[in-house]
């Protein structure tokens, strides 16, 4: 098995007992491997990184080794004060010194430290929960606030700017195949239409940026919820995963999408619509813990976009998933004929619900930032 041969070119003690798949990812391909010694056993996890999602895994390596090591140090100073202990993965060196090691087939592999004794959930179990979902996502913003956004590599150009996105939806819309995919769907057809009542307003973070009115940071790039770790012993929240797309990028974006993740109890792939919704039970607490940390570098423009954030990237979620399924299912991986087009209908669903409760979700801002 290659990843058996890959993983003892990676600085780890002991011997190699096996190689496992791990985890449900769908970009990446993840192994658990197991090393003992005579007296100790330590286990990591073990990558091949998708060069066709990042066609520069030395820059996905930089950024997340200044990002670890940045936080890392910022941790130790501050543990004396946490309420927690608080982790994140580190880099484990490959022998030769590389932060990767590359096969045969050129193929890019990178081996990460374990989260032990905790685990991450798909959806969101409780209030509680959701609080230590926002708690964590504000902590590791907090953390890496300081990082001058010049040092990072944006190692997916173009990911969450909406227009973008937009711009893919009517190049598929002008071939004649993504015209005969549109017009095969009644359902198709009522998502364009959804789309196009929201055009001109699907820009509104990009104009804020351009305006100068909100700027570039550093920020995760997908904290949903399956990348939030709890702690087994305490409950507590103790990290944040999958630091692949770490880059320079809007707070927004990671706010956003982290309210979408957890605030639709339905989940990405359900099949009855009317069990899609936003639930404002679990966006109270998620806002509430997210504050407690961010409120210490939100200025009163970022404050101002944060429903703006919540609308736009379900909302722009759908539009991938709908922008996919016109152009063939080019991108993400389906199992089956219209997979894609049954996402795009579940966010546009729950962007439907942020739209019906903003008045509901502007208080609950509103409270917890005066909080």
């Amino acid at each position: 098995m290659k990843a058996a041969l890959i993983a003892q070119k990676f600085d780890v003690a002991g011997r190699l007992v096996t190689v496992e798949p791990h985890g449900s990812g769908n970009v990446n391909d993840t192994y658990m491997a197991i090393f003992r010694t005579t007296f100790s056993e330590e286990r990591f996890i073990l990558q091949r990184i998708n060069k066709h999602v990042f066609p520069q895994p030395g820059y996905i390596m930089e950024n997340m080794r200044m990002v670890t090591e940045h936080v890392h140090r910022k941790l130790e100073r501050e543990a004396h004060l946490a309420d927690r202990i608080w982790q994140l993965p580190r880099v484990i060196p490959a022998k030769n010194g590389d932060d990767l090691v590359v096969d045969g087939d050129g193929e890019y592999w990178r081996a990460i430290s374990l989260i032990a004794s905790a685990h991450s959930y798909e959806r969101v179990q409780s209030p509680e929960h959701a609080f230590e979902a926002g708690f964590v996502l504000g902590q590791f913003q907090r953390l890496i606030s300081d990082i001058p956004v010049e040092r990072l590599h944006d190692t997916l150009e173009g990911f969450h700017v909406t227009p973008g996105y937009l711009e893919k939806l009517d190049a598929a819309l002008a071939t004649a195949e993504g015209q005969a995919r549109l017009h095969s769907s009644v359902e198709a057809e009522r998502c364009l239409r959804f789309v196009e009542k929201r055009r001109t307003w699907c820009s509104i973070l990009e104009d804020a940026r351009s305006r100068g009115e909100l700027q570039l940071r550093p920020i995760h790039g997908d904290p949903k919820i399956a990348n939030v770790m709890i702690d087994d012993a305490t409950g507590k929240g103790t990290c944040i995963i999958d630091l692949d797309t770490v880059k320079p990028g809007l707070i927004h974006y990671d706010f956003g999408d982290c309210l979408r993740s957890c605030c639709n109890p339905a989940g990405e792939e359900a099949r009855d619509l009317s069990q899609v919704y936003f639930d404002t039970d679990l966006c109270r607490p998620i806002i509430r813990g997210y504050l407690a940390h961010a409120r210490t570098f939100l200025t009163e423009a970022d404050r101002h976009y944060l429903f703006d954030a919540i609308r736009l990237i379900a909302f722009e979620l759908g539009l991938r998933f709908f922008a996919d399924y016109i152009a063939g299912d080019v991108y993400f991986k389906t199992r089956h004929d219209g997979q894609n087009l049954s996402r795009a209908r579940v966010q546009f669903r729950l962007t439907e619900s942020i739209e019906m409760r903003e008045g509901a979700i502007r208080r609950v801002l509103d409270e917890a930032l005066k909080g």
